[in-house]
This record gives structure tokens, C-alpha cells and sequence, in this order.
């Protein structure tokens, strides 16, 4: 499998879109950061659809140009996400830091910046690419520091089944009284467990709300399909982003 780089994430779905690219990886939520800005907005309006899901631990390195120590370091660079996940180490050893469009590419403008003694917080892989110095691993504040990403296809497919199938939809409800709490009701009675219900606006308006959800199970699966059955009753519109089986990190 070749990766083909994007600067964007509208980037990446677009690679697929075009034929560049067979599948989109695309991060939706960190443990320590919470969600992926523009992520959910981004999702539903893609034409793709979601095959599998991937945990994937995030190990941040403080890296700077060779024979620079890391008392020297006073301000790092980082993609805005990576940030936040380290800002105990930062104010402990009182580092300033500012947002980069990606963490790989500051470590490479870094590389070339000769007397420098900023610092980039990125994968220990790139102090590898760009002959970096790496001063301190493994910086991010909490140990269990994951992202998880979602692969994603042109297609939707349906058929595949494994011990847990998750099945990840996007909705709006109609405008009447608790229809939100009526559309939930049938998830609940039918015993299907919702592991994400995230809400966003749509079409410049504060009525209509867009909810991006993620259950536990198959559509096929007779108490899935009564509960989206009594969804769509409540509901203006409701797509299926995708059918996959969990990951083993899922638990």
C-alpha cells in the first residue's frame, strides 16, 4: 500500500474522489483532544463511505536541530491537535508553541532552518526523514493517548460480519416537540447500545440540527432495524455512513 500525502483533510477525500487515491484515512476523535474539528461536517457531504475503523497509539517527540539541548528550546510547533496533548510537558519546562498546518511538515521547514533553536513536536519518525534531533519521547500528558481514524471507500458494503459490527449513520430530526427524545426511544426499548451522538448545524440555520451517531450492531440485525426503522419516523432525512466491524482496541 502506497500513501499518497494531502495538505487538508478536504484534500484527502478528494484524492479519492478523483482517482488518486483507492481509500481516505481520516482522524475523528483523540482521547485526550476530544473530536477532530470539521471532521463531522466534513463526513456526510464526502460520498464516501466508512469500511473500518483504526486505533492507533500517539506517541509525541520534542525534536530540534542537532547540538541544540533542551534547555535551549523555548517555543515548538505542532499541528493544533497534537498540541493539547502535551501541555503539561510544555508548561513545565515553559515552552511557548504555536499551530502548524501538519507536525511532519514543521519538523521538515525546521531542518532547514539553519541556527535555529525551535523545537516541533512530531512523530519520532519524522526527526528520522529530516535528521532531527529528538530531546524527549513520549511527552503527551496522558498514557493512553489514542486517535481514531476511519478508513473510507467510494462504496458502501454491507455484507461483511464479525463478532461486532458498528454501523455509523447521520440524521435530522423533524421540527416538532421532543422528537429528538422520541427518534432515541427506539434504541433504547430495542436494546441497542449508542456509543456517539454528536450534533452540529447544517444549511446556515439554528432549527436545523444534524446528529452524527455511531450503534453497535448490523442494520440487518432485526433490533437494529426496528430502532432505524422508528428513527426515520422522527426524522427529515437519515443517511448510513458506513458498516465495519469494531476494532479489537474497542474493547
Amino acid at each position: 500500500m502506497i500513501p499518497v500525502p494531502c495538505t487538508t483533510f478536504e484534500g484527502v477525500i478528494r484524492a479519492v474522489k478523483d482517482g488518486r487515491a483507492d481509500l481516505a484515512m481520516l482522524p475523528v476523535e483523540n482521547t485526550t483532544y476530544g473530536r477532530v474539528a470539521d471532521i463531522h461536517r466534513l463526513l456526510p457531504e464526502s460520498g464516501l463511505h466508512i469500511i473500518a475503523e483504526a486505533f492507533v497509539r500517539v506517541r509525541i517527540a520534542l525534536m530540534a536541530r542537532p547540538g541544540v539541548k533542551l534547555s535551549d528550546v523555548k517555543h515548538v510547533r505542532a499541528h493544533m491537535v497534537l498540541l493539547p496533548q502535551a501541555r503539561s510537558f510544555l508548561d513545565a519546562h515553559g515552552i511557548t508553541f504555536e499551530a502548524a498546518a501538519d507536525s511532519a511538515g514543521a519538523a521538515e521547514e525546521l531542518a532547514l532552518a539553519d541556527g535555529s533553536t525551535e523545537g516541533v513536536l512530531a512523530s519520532e519518525v519524522a526527526a528520522d526523514i529530516h535528521g532531527l534531533k529528538v530531546l524527549a519521547r513520549d511527552v503527551e500528558d496522558l498514557d493512553h493517548n489514542t486517535t481514531r481514524f476511519l478508513l473510507m471507500s467510494p462504496d458502501l458494503d454491507m455484507s461483511r460480519r464479525a463478532e461486532k459490527m458498528l454501523t455509523t449513520f447521520v440524521f435530522e430530526v423533524r421540527n416538532i416537540p421532543a422528537a429528538l427524545y422520541k427518534a432515541m426511544g427506539g434504541f433504547a426499548t430495542n436494546g441497542v447500545n449508542m456509543t456517539k451522538l454528536e450534533s452540529y448545524m447544517v444549511g446556515g440555520s439554528f432549527t436545523a440540527t444534524q446528529f452524527y451517531s455511531d450503534i453497535e450492531g448490523h442494520p440487518d440485525d432485526p433490533p437494529v432495524q426496528r430502532a432505524l426503522e422508528e428513527l426515520r419516523y422522527f426524522t427529515n432525512e437519515l443517511d448510513i455512513l458506513g458498516v465495519y466491524p469494531a476494532h479489537p482496541g474497542r474493547g
